[in-house]
């Protein structure tokens, strides 16, 4: 199998270098124009296979709510805001994200979400979030972004800084599976192609470990297989850590 893996991913590599040239010479600035109309779509196909699963994930999101009475929570990478639906009444949502083009899409979102408060819109990576006061909310939202962050380790450092102590964490990611899979050779394949299909997602990543390694005093963990998905990100973890 190894054998036919590297062939395939040579094959892969070949196919993805127009890609990579485009990035070389700047051009593949535009496709990052274009990425949030495509991720604005897929969002709505993904939710409805993911509807139960968001749900249960973010049911105690009331938990963490502040001694004054308010949620304050900040998403990183909140992208169109497809989480939105599942957030609490009241809740005040701080949005960060990396491409400033996310936020046509986003104020469409917050336009049909009048159950939530939108204190800003921040274009920051999660690795670099100064603008964000240390423990000054009372919850991280992070789904399907660990994947395309370039230090995770980063993020989640960030993320423990400007979460208030007995705050919370939640995420959502896809990773890779397990060696002796066929999900893992198609993982491994389709990387290089993918990653800049998926602008900068990477199929490829032990998400679970990093999380473990993060320094929260607890963490709540699971992995499961995401129904009606594409093979390639059908192995998921979900959950959330405390601080």
């Amino acid at each position: 199998m190894s054998c036919l893996l590297y062939f395939c991913r040579i094959l892969c590599l070949v196919i993805a270098l127009p890609f990579q040239i485009m990035d070389i010479v700047g051009l593949y600035a535009f496709y990052k124009r274009l990425f949030p109309l495509f991720a604005y779509n897929i969002t709505f196909s993904y939710n409805d296979k993911m509807h139960e699963t968001k749900r249960d994930l973010f049911r105690n999101l009331y938990k963490f709510t502040g001694p004054d009475g308010t949620l304050r929570l900040l998403e990183i990478g909140c992208g169109s805001g497809a989480n939105f639906k599942f957030y609490p009444d009241g809740c005040t949502v701080i949005c960060t994200d990396p491409n400033p083009h996310f936020e046509r899409y986003l104020q469409m979102s917050m336009d049909a979400s009048k159950h939530l408060t939108y204190e800003r819109f921040l274009v920051m990576s999660g690795e670099d979030m100064k603008e964000v006061r240390d423990e000054s909310v009372d919850v991280v939202v992070c789904t399907l972004v660990l994947c395309s962050v370039s230090n995770v380790k980063r993020v989640l450092e960030e993320a423990r800084r400007i979460l208030k102590t007995g705050g919370a964490f939640y995420f959502m990611e896809h990773v890779v599976s397990e060696p002796s899979s066929w999900t893992y050779f198609f993982q491994h394949v389709l990387q290089p192609l993918w990653y800049y299909l998926g602008d900068g997602c990477t199929i490829t990543r032990t998400t679970w470990k990093d999380l473990e390694g993060a320094r929260f005093s607890e963490l709540h963990l699971r992995h499961f297989e995401a129904p009606g998905v594409t093979i390639t990100i059908k192995p998921h973890i979900t959950g959330y850590a405390i601080k």
